[in-house]
């Protein structure tokens, strides 16, 4: 376990002359870099090609990954990764397999291997790649990737999004709680096309979650906005006496009572339906809340908190677990995607491990920590004591 501060560090202080020197120097380095004269000279010249032409490759990327996310939704949308589980195929049967003319078969399957989702045989064939086959165990990916083309249409012109004169977005319609000021009365046909997504959401990094922080010590887990309970029920898996409730909106906690029954999970596990506004059920000694701060503004965000921490007994624990802002490593994931995400659906934004620690403090928590999970990319976990 690693400890995280209460408050965001303070900003290094920089004295004004080398503050100043460091600021023509990045101006005299962009110019620089800035100059094709210098980017001819650099690619050719040995002790910088390499930088230079992995530094024109980042560049490229970035304009064609719209292209690369098509190439892998096509794939998806043809199944053609679970076509290749059982062994390599021919370009021929497999443009017969996908119903493609046999030429637009290759354009994609060579796409696909250029990105590691296919291999290249010598022979000819392709099979599954590494990421192809990573792509099987993960159903997950394949619903976030096909939900991304709402995504795609909000981001059409992001400068309107940046800007908030480009309507009402597709997202915001799509996640019903986050653009209505009344979360409790919305109905079962509008839960209905988010639920299972956020499901699949949870299920990708529920074990990550529990493997950071097992939770046989407690007795009663109170899971806040939990779905249709893909979290809840890992968690009473991996701890046969733990007793779980789920809250959520009225309509979701019914679909989660039906799964707890359909698990064989109804003596321990029940769902609540209501809204955090009106307070949490108490009785439990933790209580979690796993891709759900990040959600909310920042108002609303900190009223969970305190909602939380009042549904705790002195000494109880609580869970906060999503991506997070600035995780060394996966930067573009918090800031870029969450945080342009985050826009369109029009609720909510990434946030730092310090920003969090400090909101918990200011709702009444002590000892806040972070505990360590495989894939901080996908899911970072706070805990907090009720003091």
């Amino acid at each position: 376990m690693t400890p995280v501060p209460h408050a965001l560090p303070a900003t290094p202080v920089v004295p004004p002359s080398r503050s100043g020197w460091h600021a023509r120097y990045l101006a005299w380095r962009h110019r620089l870099i800035a100059s094709p004269r210098f980017q001819r000279f650099a690619a050719a010249f040995p002790p910088t090609r390499r930088i230079a032409r992995r530094n024109a490759r980042a560049l490229f990327d970035l304009c064609a990954g719209f292209v690369y996310a098509q190439v892998l939704a096509a794939c998806l949308r043809l199944d053609l990764f679970r076509i290749l589980a059982d062994g390599p195929m021919t370009p021929a049967d497999l443009a017969r397999r996908l119903d493609l003319p046999p030429d637009r078969a290759l354009c994609l399957l060579r796409a696909a291997a250029s990105l590691g989702l296919l291999t290249l045989l010598r022979d000819g064939r392709f099979a599954l790649g590494d990421l192809g086959a990573a792509l099987l165990g993960n159903p997950s990916v394949a619903a976030m990737v096909a939900h991304h083309a709402m995504l795609y249409d909000d981001l059409r012109d992001p400068v309107a999004l940046l800007r908030g004169t480009n309507g009402p977005t597709r997202l915001s319609g799509y996640w019903a709680y986050a653009g209505t000021n009344d979360p409790a009365g919305i109905d079962a046909a509008a839960v209905e096309s988010y639920s299972a997504l956020m499901g699949a959401s949870q299920a990708l990094v529920a074990r990550d979650i529990l493997d950071a922080y097992p939770l046989r010590p407690h007795a009663h887990l109170l899971d806040v906005g939990g779905g249709e309970g893909a979290f809840a029920v890992e968690a009473a898996r991996s701890s046969p006496s733990l007793r779980v409730t789920l809250f959520d909106l009225p309509p979701v906690a019914a679909r989660a009572e039906r799964r707890f029954a359909a698990e064989g999970l109804a003596e321990r596990a029940q769902a609540r339906g209501g809204s955090f506004h009106d307070g949490l059920p108490h009785g439990a000694d933790a209580v979690s809340l796993v891709r759900v701060v990040h959600d909310h503004d920042d108002g609303p965000a900190l009223a969970l908190l305190k909602a939380a921490r009042a549904a705790l007994p002195p000494g109880g624990t609580l869970l906060l677990a999503e991506p997070m802002a600035g995780t060394p490593g996966a930067e573009p994931i918090g800031d870029a995607y969450f945080g342009l995400y985050l826009l369109a659906m029009g609720s909510g934004r990434p946030r730092r491990a310090a920003e969090l620690a400090a909101m918990l403090a200011e709702a009444g928590f002590a000892r806040v920590r972070e505990c360590r999970t495989r894939r901080p990319m996908l899911v970072r976990l706070l805990v907090a004591t009720a003091p």
